[in-house]
C-alpha cells in the first residue's frame, strides 16, 4: 500500500482580523465597571464568610467550656461516688468482723459450758467407786438440717477445727503470771506444774485403757451377734452367713420369660424360705409320678405274636402253650416291672432323706465345735486378763 505524502499548509497572505471592540473606549469602561463589580461582590462574600467563622467560633468556644465544666462536674461526682463505695465497703467489713467476733464469743461461751460439764462428769465418775458399765448409748439429737452433733462434727471443715482447737485452748491453757516471783515461788510453781502434769497424764492413760476396754466390748458383741444370726439363718435351712451381710441381699425380680401373674401370697412366698420348697417339690414329684403311672397302666395291651404257629423262644421238645396263658404271662410281667420301679424309687427318697440327715447332722456337729472353740477362747482371754 503505497503512502500519500501530507499535504503542505498554504500561506495566508490575508492580514490578521481585529479583535471586536478592541481600542473601543465604551468596551473597556463596560469590562472596568463589570471588574469592579466582582471585587465588591467578592468583599461582600469574605465578609459574609468571616462573620459566619467569628459565630462557629464562639460556638465552639461555648462548646468547649461546656465540655470543661461537664468533666469537672463529673470527676466530682466519680470522686464522691468512689468515696461512697468506699465507706460502704468499710461498713461491711466491719459489720462481717462484728458478726466474726460475735460468732467467736457464743462459740467460746458453749465450749467453756461443755469444759465445765466435761470437768464436773469426770469429777463425778471419780466420786463413784462403783464400776458401771464401759459404754452408754445416747439419744440422736437433731440438730441443723435434721444432721445429728457428730454428722455435724463429721462435715466441719479444717479451718473450722483449727479456729475451735485454738478457742479451746485459749481458755484451757491459761496465761502464767509469773512476774515478780521470787525464786522459791518459781519453784513452787514449777512444782504445781509438774504435778498437773502427771495427773493429765494419768487422766489420758486412764481413758486410754477405757476406749480400748469400749472397742474389745464392741467387738465381742458384734461377734455375739453374728453366731445369734448364723443359728437363725440354719434354722431356717439357709446358708449359715447369709443373714451376717457376708452376701448381698436376694433381690425377687420377674422373669422377662415368665407370662404368668405370680398369685401367691406373702405367706406362701414366706414359707418357701423356712422349708417349704422341699414339700411343694415332693408333692409335684408325686403328681407327676401318678401321672405317669396311669398313662402307663392305661396303655393297650397287645398280645404276643406267632410265627408259624409257634410262640417266640420255643424250644424243640416242649408242649405247646394255650392261647389264655399268654396274656396271663404277659400281665404278671408286667406287674413285676412295675413292682422294681417302685422299689427303685422307695430307695432313692430313703436314700435322699438319709443324705439329708447326715449333712444336718455334720452342721450341728460344726456349729457345736465353733460354739466350743468359742467359748475356749473367751475363757483363755478371761484368764489372760485375771
Amino acid at each position: 500500500m503505497k503512502s500519500t505524502p501530507p499535504r503542505r499548509r498554504r500561506l495566508s497572505r490575508r492580514p490578521a482580523r481585529r479583535r471586536k471592540g478592541e481600542g473601543d473606549p465604551e468596551f473597556i469602561k463596560r469590562q472596568d465597571q463589570k471588574r469592579s463589580d466582582l471585587d465588591d461582590q467578592l468583599k461582600e462574600y469574605i465578609t459574609e464568610w468571616r462573620k459566619q467563622r467569628s459565630k462557629e467560633e464562639d460556638e465552639l468556644k461555648k462548646l468547649k467550656e461546656k465540655q470543661a465544666k461537664r468533666k469537672v462536674t463529673r470527676a466530682e461526682e466519680e470522686q464522691k461516688m468512689a468515696q461512697r463505695k468506699k465507706e460502704e465497703e468499710e461498713r461491711r467489713v466491719r459489720e462481717a468482723e462484728e458478726k466474726k467476733q460475735r460468732e467467736i464469743e457464743e462459740k467460746r461461751m458453749r465450749l467453756e459450758e461443755a469444759e465445765k460439764k466435761r470437768q464436773a462428769m469426770l469429777q463425778a465418775m471419780k466420786d463413784k467407786d462403783k464400776k458401771g458399765p464401759n459404754f452408754t448409748i445416747a439419744k440422736k439429737d437433731a440438730g441443723v438440717l435434721g444432721l445429728s452433733s457428730a454428722a455435724m462434727e463429721r462435715n466441719k471443715t479444717k479451718e473450722q477445727l483449727e479456729e475451735e482447737k485454738k478457742i479451746s485452748l485459749s481458755f484451757r491453757i491459761k496465761p502464767l503470771a509469773i512476774e515478780g516471783f521470787g525464786e522459791a515461788k518459781l519453784r513452787e510453781k514449777a512444782q504445781e506444774l509438774w504435778e498437773l502434769i502427771v495427773k493429765l497424764e494419768t487422766e489420758k492413760y486412764d481413758l486410754e485403757e477405757r476406749q480400748k476396754r469400749q472397742d474389745y466390748d464392741l467387738k465381742e458383741l458384734k461377734e455375739r451377734q453374728k453366731q445369734q444370726l448364723r443359728h437363725k439363718a440354719l434354722k431356717k435351712g439357709l446358708d449359715p452367713e447369709a443373714l451376717t451381710g457376708k452376701y448381698p441381699p436376694k433381690i425377687q425380680v420377674a422373669s422377662k420369660y415368665e407370662r404368668r401373674v405370680d398369685t401367691r401370697s406373702y405367706d406362701d412366698k414366706k414359707k418357701l424360705f423356712e422349708g417349704g420348697w422341699d414339700e411343694i417339690s415332693k408333692d409335684s414329684n408325686e403328681k407327676i409320678w401318678n401321672e405317669k403311672k396311669e398313662q402307663y397302666t392305661g396303655r393297650q395291651k397287645s398280645k404276643l405274636p406267632k410265627w408259624f404257629g409257634e410262640r417266640p423262644g420255643k424250644k424243640a421238645g416242649e408242649p405247646e402253650t394255650p392261647e389264655g396263658e399268654e396274656d396271663a404271662k404277659a400281665d404278671e410281667d408286667i406287674v413285676e416291672d412295675d413292682e422294681e420301679v417302685e422299689e427303685e424309687v422307695v430307695e432313692e427318697e430313703d436314700e435322699e432323706a438319709e443324705e439329708d440327715e447326715e449333712e444336718e447332722e455334720e452342721e450341728e456337729e460344726e456349729v457345736e465345735e465353733e460354739e466350743e472353740e468359742e467359748e475356749e477362747e473367751e475363757e483363755e482371754e478371761e484368764e489372760e486378763e485375771e
